[in-house]
């Protein structure tokens, strides 16, 4: 058996306020929006499944931005907190000071609603990402599974692929039309799942097509989906007796609609 060093980089976090270049409509619940400015210069990220966090105007259209303090993230007192969120950077262009961040486009949230009515020249605020969790690449296989909200990480992460990796990518997403163009130089099977009105918390296409699969080999497996939903898949393959170094297992959203991560 080899081993497989997996390693984690930490970032320097800075806060930096950017503003919309361009808007991309890739399919009917998936919003692209490009960010630039020059306060992303320095900006790094060095893993797919980066995050950053994503600050939004309050309702008085104001940007705020908290600062780092021992306990966490705190706000100015007696200031209108920006909501924030956690994106996946797309794509970073350094040249150009450009950051692509692929917004889900569902509900009513604070989110969804800036990017499906985002304009060029609306400003948004970025902090980190805090620092990358860099997956070995000498697993025989990739095993990537995830619903529409790590589709983001998952697209970045074929496209930094090279042609000597071998690959299967699980994707369920709303309805057919939302499936994307993914493309990637390795050699890599790409299987889509639609729930067709079923709840993305309810569905369990990715489990049932994730226990039919048998690779071959040492594999790696990333998972992303509702929190509960990922547990179950991250405790299904360490049933199957997959060390727990090679499954990173991570929620990308709850169904009572908070937004904290679980990994």
């Amino acid at each position: 058996m080899s081993k497989h060093e997996s390693r984690r980089v930490m970032h320097d976090v800075r806060m930096r306020q950017l503003e919309v270049r361009r808007v991309e409509r890739l399919t009917p619940h998936m919003q692209r929006i490009v960010l630039g400015g020059p306060q992303l210069e320095g900006f790094h990220s060095g893993a797919s499944d980066d995050h950053v966090k994503l600050f939004f105007p309050n309702d008085a259209g104001e940007l705020v931005f908290p600062t780092r303090e021992p306990n966490g993230l705190e706000f100015p007192l007696g200031a209108d907190p920006s909501p924030m969120r956690d994106y996946t950077p797309r794509h970073h262009d350094a040249a150009r000071g450009e950051l692509t961040v692929d917004f889900v486009l569902h509900g009513d949230g604070p989110a969804a609603a800036w990017a499906e009515a985002a304009k060029v020249g609306d400003v948004i605020g970025a902090g980190g990402p805090r620092g990358s969790f860099v997956v070995a690449d000498d697993f025989d296989h990739y095993v990537l599974v995830a619903d529409e909200t790590g589709l983001p990480a998952i697209g970045r992460w074929l496209e930094e692929m090279p042609a000597s990796i071998s690959a299967t990518v699980l994707a369920e997403v709303p309805d057919a039309s939302d499936r994307q163009l993914l493309f990637t130089d390795a050699n890599c099977e790409v299987r889509w799942f639609e729930r067709d009105g079923v709840d993305g918390a309810a569905s369990s296409l990715l489990e049932e097509a994730l226990r039919r699969l048998s690779p071959t080999g040492d594999t790696f497996y990333w998972i992303a989906a509702e929190s509960r939903r990922a547990r179950n898949m991250r405790l299904m393959l360490a049933g199957r007796g997959v060390p727990k170094e090679w499954v990173r297992a991570t929620g990308y959203w709850k169904a009572d609609g908070t937004d904290d991560e679980d990994e």
